[in-house]
């Protein structure tokens, strides 16, 4: 998982803004199965270690770019025992692909996940929401697994 300082740190140098996370910076070390998808980690969603596998898997696909997890705007800093620990919310997994959605919708096993599927995401808009996207080659599009 990022560590807090390096989170801040981006951050502070993207005015505010959440960073797009890779998905190491997100899944590693994050215990925390109520991270993503938090309606449906006690109802069917497979775990956070099993959802990092078919995402990795996913990323190593020559017909995707890059897959990136957007943070929820409840990624927050807390204080516990008088030591500040990052809390990270994820809102979905962004993929960077050539794929349709529906041939995304498939390959990421939305089913499985208990995912809404697949749905466009606008890259340039939502960079005044988030930081740290990499560029969209082109040819590809992104989007983003849904849950909610």
């Amino acid at each position: 998982m990022i560590e807090l300082d390096a989170f801040k740190r981006l951050v502070e140098e993207n005015d505010d803004r959440l960073p797009l996370l890779t998905l190491d910076e997100f899944f590693e070390g994050n215990t925390a199965e109520d991270s993503i998808a938090p309606n449906d980690c006690d109802f069917g969603r497979p775990s956070l270690a099993e959802i990092w596998e078919l995402m990795r898997n996913l990323e190593k696909m020559p017909s995707v770019a890059w897959i990136r997890i957007e943070l929820h705007n409840d990624t927050e800093i807390a204080e516990y025992d008088g030591k500040e620990v990052l809390m990270l919310a994820g809102e979905s997994p962004i993929i960077c692909t050539s794929l349709s959605a529906q041939e995304l919708e498939t390959l990421a096993r939305c089913e499985w996940l208990h995912s809404g599927g697949a749905e466009e995401w606008d890259a340039s808009s939502a960079d005044a929401l988030c930081s740290c996207r990499p560029p969209v080659p082109e040819g590809f599009k992104c989007f983003a697994i849904v849950w909610d």
